[in-house]
C-alpha cells in the first residue's frame, strides 16, 4: 500500500470519496484487478509504514553481489524488478524466479523477461525446479510459507537466502472484525522465532532476524474492500456478499472516524548455508 501521508494530504485527498456511497465505494473495491503486487491504486485510500530496513533496495545490493539469484514466490515480480534496477549494472548473470498463481505468472513473465529473468510457474508448496547447490541468494519477499529445505538445497555453500516475511498477526484488527477473535495458535502463525527453528532445523543458520510492528490505515470502504480481494488469505473466501453487513458496520465506522486503523508485522531474514 502506500506510504504514510499527512492527516491533512489524506483529508483533502478523500472528500470525494467520502461524498460517495457506500455501494458505489464497494462496487469500486470489487472492480479493481487484484494480479500482481503493484500497490499504487491505494494511494490517497490506504497507507501502510514501510519497515526501517527497506527491502527492495537491500536485495538490490544483494544482487549486485551474486552470480545466480532466485526470486521466489515473486508475485508479479514488481519487486525483483525494481532490485536488478537499482543493481544494474552489477547484476547477476543469471536470474530465475518462482510464482504459483497463474495470473502472476504471466505478468511476472512479461514484466521480467526484459531484464532476462526465467519465471518458472510452481505451486508454493511445491518442490523448486532447480539443481542442488545451483544458487548463491536466494530472495523472497512475502513468502505464504517459505520451504526451507528446498531453499537450503538450492543453495551453495555459503550461499544467502535474504526476505521479508509477513509475522504474526498481521493486520489481524481487520481479519478479526471480518472473522472474529482468532485462536492463539492462528494469532501466533508466522513468529519469526518459530521460523527462525525451522530455517536451522534445515540446515541454514541465521545470521540475522529483526522484526517490526506498523501501522495500517484504511480510508474508505473500497480500500478494504480491495485489499481482501487482494491479499486472500487474510479472510478465505471474502466476497462482498457474504460479508456486506460486516463492509457496512465498517463503512460507517470510517466514515465517523475518518480511517480504520490496524498494525502489519514483518521481519527480515538473513540466513547462510554454511560453507563446506
Amino acid at each position: 500500500m502506500a506510504e504514510n501521508r499527512t492527516s491533512e494530504n489524506r483529508t483533502s485527498e478523500n472528500r470525494t470519496s467520502e461524498r460517495r456511497t457506500f455501494e458505489d465505494l464497494v462496487a469500486e473495491g470489487a472492480a479493481v484487478p487484484t494480479e500482481g503486487w503493484d500497490f499504487s491504486w491505494f494511494e490517497g485510500r490506504a497507507t501502510e509504514a514501510r519497515p526501517s530496513w527497506g527491502y527492495a533496495r537491500a536485495a538490490g545490493q544483494r544482487l549486485a553481489g551474486a552470480t545466480a539469484a532466485l526470486d521466489v514466490q515473486t508475485g508479479g515480480g514488481e519487486v525483483l524488478d525494481f532490485a536488478l534496477g537499482t543493481a544494474a549494472p552489477a547484476r547477476p548473470a543469471l536470474v530465475a524466479a518462482t510464482e504459483g498463481w497463474p495470473p502472476n505468472v504471466a505478468r511476472a513473465t512479461a514484466l521480467l523477461r526484459p531484464r532476462g529473468v526465467v519465471v518458472v510457474a510452481v505451486p508454493e508448496d511445491a518442490p523448486l525446479p532447480f539443481a542442488d547447490g545451483a544458487f548463491d541468494l536466494v530472495l523472497s519477499r512475502h513468502p505464504v510459507r517459505p520451504v526451507w529445505r528446498e531453499i537450503a538445497r538450492v543453495l551453495r555453500p555459503g550461499g544467502a537466502y535474504f526476505a521479508q516475511h509477513v509475522g504474526p498477526r498481521s493486520v489481524f484488527e481487520l481479519v478479526e472484525h471480518f472473522l472474529g477473535p482468532r485462536p492463539d495458535e492462528v494469532r501466533g502463525g508466522r513468529h519469526p522465532e518459530r521460523e527462525r527453528a525451522e530455517a536451522e532445523a534445515a540446515g541454514l543458520e541465521v545470521v540475522g532476524l529483526r522484526a517490526e510492528r506498523l501501522r495500517v490505515e484504511f480510508h474508505d470502504i473500497a480500500a478494504v474492500v480491495h485489499f481482501l480481494r487482494k491479499v486472500i488469505w487474510m479472510v478465505p473466501g471474502f466476497t462482498v456478499e457474504a460479508y456486506a453487513s460486516r463492509l457496512r458496520d465498517l463503512h460507517e465506522r470510517i466514515e465517523a472516524e475518518g480511517s480504520f486503523v490496524a498494525h502489519s508485522t514483518r521481519h527480515l531474514f538473513d540466513a547462510r548455508r554454511p560453507a563446506e
